[in-house]
């Protein structure tokens, strides 16, 4: 059995799941820049709810992309 999947960043080895977190971060905030251009943002009903789902499935996905078997 290995051990939990960690990335070395300047010498300190931080888990994947928090650079998938942060990285579903930045798709989120890329997401309301791309709806705020198209105007969508502002039909939105529950904005914080949308880009929260945006933000939990883009870090899942990347973290099923990169660590699965």
């Amino acid at each position: 059995m290995s051990g939990a999947p960690t990335f070395a960043v300047v010498g300190a080895y931080f888990p994947a799941w928090m650079l998938c977190a942060l990285l579903g971060i930045a798709t989120a905030i890329v997401a309301r820049a791309v709806f705020s251009g198209f105007g969508l943002d502002a039909i939105l009903p529950a904005k914080l709810f949308v880009y929260t789902s945006i933000a939990l499935i883009a870090g899942i996905a990347m973290f099923i992309g990169w660590f699965q078997p």
